[in-house]
């Protein structure tokens, strides 16, 4: 086998400063737990880069693949060894190319000397590298200027070492480097979309979602479970809080105007996480909320559902359009999933003429008429806790170990 280790450039967290380390470990933290089924990675890690052991074929291929989903990782690369024979290093610059031989391609190479006996020069041994690679592939072309392809050569005091592919990484920032928050998770497209692009901003996620039976199929719950397990991929377990919300619903439906329901519906959903929020010491909530899509949406509606909680409600899809949501949902795997064919408690009571201006004063007058404070302390005390990718239920009094 030629391939020695993969070489991880950090992107972003190459501008942090003195906790620049404490980044670095949670990184090499989440990389060890999106893997962990490989076995144990011997990985070292310097100030700008990391380098993780390779022992087989498999494992390099198996952690491209996983590498990919990593947040805090910009690109990387996997890297070939031989001795330091300039023999051998010529005939592993052509085995390292040869997945290029079948397209145009223009290439250079770059050489870095750590051993600085090494008898040939830098300038030198780029030439003879370049040569080797241009006699034997003549589909490249030598480019010194943005070329296509960047062949590296390091020649260290142990080997020399030789890299070309450079594969992107998810970049953003490790997960849990930006603290916890609890994500308002639903069986639809957008709020999946909203849980990844916080993980990507370092966030790690608890979920809430509201379950209604016999309104609700067990079907849309395990469509909900099953988006949270898509989102542990990007390198941190999703623990899902199930809250039995049916109660609460039909109270609201006897309660508040049928216009004012949503509204009132939504409120009642944001106190609920709220709770959950302050009982596992977060310290935000995530929603998949964005301006105008829908009549709960617009900057009126979404003022008297927030007039409920001074925590801070961070909404990352606020400014995008639908179809650029779509877009992110296909490219992280969670669209398919989201669009079966299941309703969630949000569309089981929706009425025909929401209000798109609701004034806070009457949705609250409305919901004084009922002890809302009893009912959803019942239900957040009696919720159900699963954690994924682990696939088991797990006590409520043990969540804040995990």
């Amino acid at each position: 086998m030629i391939w020695k280790e993969i070489l991880i450039r950090y992107g972003e967290l190459s501008t942090k400063g003195k906790n620049k380390m404490d980044f670095i470990r949670r990184l090499r933290e989440n990389i060890r737990y999106s893997t962990a089924d490989l076995g144990h990675l011997t990985i070292r890690t310097e100030h700008d880069r990391m380098f993780i052991a390779l022992d087989n074929e498999e494992m390099k291929d198996a952690l491209v693949e996983r590498l990919q989903h990593v947040f805090g990782i910009q690109s990387f690369s996997p890297v070939a060894a031989c001795g330091k024979d300039i023999e051998e290093m010529k005939q592993l610059a052509k085995d390292v190319m040869k997945q290029y031989e079948d397209q145009t391609y223009t290439f250079k190479v770059e050489v870095k000397r750590t051993d600085k006996k090494f008898p040939l020069e830098s300038h030198a041994l780029q030439r003879v590298i370049g040569a080797t690679v241009l006699s034997t592939y003549p589909n490249l072309k030598a480019q010194m200027r943005k070329p296509q392809i960047e062949m590296r050569v390091e020649v260290r005091m142990d080997a020399v070492y030789i890299m070309a592919q450079v594969i992107q990484g998810a970049g953003g920032m490790p997960i849990g480097s930006n603290g916890r928050s609890v994500l308002m998770l639903s069986g639809g497209i957008d709020s999946p979309v909203a849980g990844y692009l916080m993980m990507k901003r370092g966030v790690r996620l608890d979920a809430v979602h509201f379950f209604s039976p016999p309104y609700t199929s067990d079907n849309s719950l395990e469509k909900v479970k099953d988006l949270a397990k898509e989102l542990t991929k990007f390198g941190a377990n999703v623990r899902l809080h199930v809250i039995l919300f049916t109660e609460i619903q039909l109270q609201i439906k006897e309660d508040v105007p049928e216009n004012m329901s949503m509204t009132a519906t939504r409120r009642m959903m944001l106190r609920a996480v709220d709770k959950v929020r302050e009982d596992i010491n977060a310290l935000a909530i995530v929603t998949g909320e964005s301006l105008g899509q829908v009549a709960s949406q617009t900057l009126d509606s979404l003022t008297a559902i927030n007039d409920v909680t001074t925590t801070p409600i961070l909404r990352p899809l606020i400014a995008y359009d639908k179809l650029d949501i779509i877009d992110i949902a296909q490219q992280i795997g969670t669209y398919e999933t989201s669009i079966r064919p299941y309703e969630d408690c949000c569309t089981i009571f929706t009425p025909a003429n929401p209000k798109t201006k609701p004034k806070v004063e009457k949705v609250a007058h409305y919901e004084e008429r009922s002890d809302y404070e009893v009912l959803l302390d019942r239900a957040v005390k009696n919720r159900e806790i699963y954690v994924y990718p682990e696939k088991k239920k797990v006590e409520d009094k043990f969540a804040d170990l995990l």
